[in-house]
């Protein structure tokens, strides 16, 4: 009786995941930094391999977790908000390239003409492709939304799986159309301060759609192994949560960078 739990909190077994994921994340900066000096990549790719694994198995724990009831109440709230903290750090991080493409659109530098767009930069027509991946990935948060109702709401499984691989397919979509937007662009990343700055910010956002889309689809593996119930679903809000704010990021990426900026 003495060790029995009488709190609602998870008290964490000792893990290696953490000094693990520490050990990936030099590595894989220490990778990027030889890569970057144009050594070779082997050490790039143990990182990136190291901190991918990390994450399917720390991920792994905390699913087995809920499944065991360890999240309980309390512990669900502590996720909620962890997963606001990172989304606001994200917020930031984009705020940053936001930052130094107005700066240098409201101030442009003599060394590039004092103009912006720079002289011989021809830049995308907003109407055309970008209008249609943004409507793309709205609809992507339309049926993630849908699909987050159905199970919290009505506990309707078909319709969360459906919700969920519909929001997936437009995700893909959309990575699909934003690859092809690059190859066909005027413009190159070096050389000029407008392809840095449109290319990291629609490239990390990009790569946020890929990472967004997986979380989605894991998800939806575990919908159809009948993991959700509508008192438990954190993974899947969570997923929804990201899915969002990539949507919204878009939506100012599409009127600061497409509209405004060209």
């Amino acid at each position: 009786m003495a060790h029995e739990k009488n709190h609602d909190y998870h008290i964490l077994n000792p893990s290696i995941w953490p000094f693990l994921s520490a050990v990936g994340a030099f590595v894989l900066l220490l990778g990027s930094v030889l890569l970057f000096h144009d050594y070779t990549s082997v050490v790039f790719f143990i990182g990136l391999l190291l901190v991918i694994y990390c994450m399917y198995g720390w991920w792994s724990d905390v699913i087995t977790e809920s499944h065991i009831g360890d999240h309980t109440p309390v512990v669900k709230i502590a996720l909620k908000y962890g997963v606001i903290m990172f989304i606001v750090s994200e917020v930031m991080f984009f705020s940053a390239w936001f930052w130094s493409f107005f700066k240098h659109a409201l101030y442009p530098m003599e060394a590039i003409g004092s103009t912006w767009p720079p002289a011989g930069i021809e830049t995308f027509d907003p109407w055309h492709l970008p209008l249609i991946n943004t409507l793309i990935l709205l609809c992507s948060g339309a049926a993630a939304t849908w699909a987050h109702h159905a199970i919290a709401h009505e506990n309707n499984r078909k319709d969360l799986v459906n919700g969920l691989i519909i929001s997936i397919l437009l995700g893909i979509l959309f990575t699909i159309f934003q690859a092809y937007e690059y190859t066909h662009a005027a413009f190159s990343f070096s050389g000029n301060i407008y392809g840095a700055n449109f290319y990291m910010a629609t490239g990390f956002h990009g790569f946020h759609v890929i990472v967004g889309t997986i979380f989605l689809a894991v998800c939806l593996f575990r919908a159809l192994k009948g993991h959700f119930t509508p008192e438990s679903h954190i993974g899947f809000e969570a997923a929804a949560w990201y899915w969002h704010f990539v949507d919204v990021v878009w939506l100012f990426l599409f009127a600061a960078i497409y509209i405004w900026g060209s």
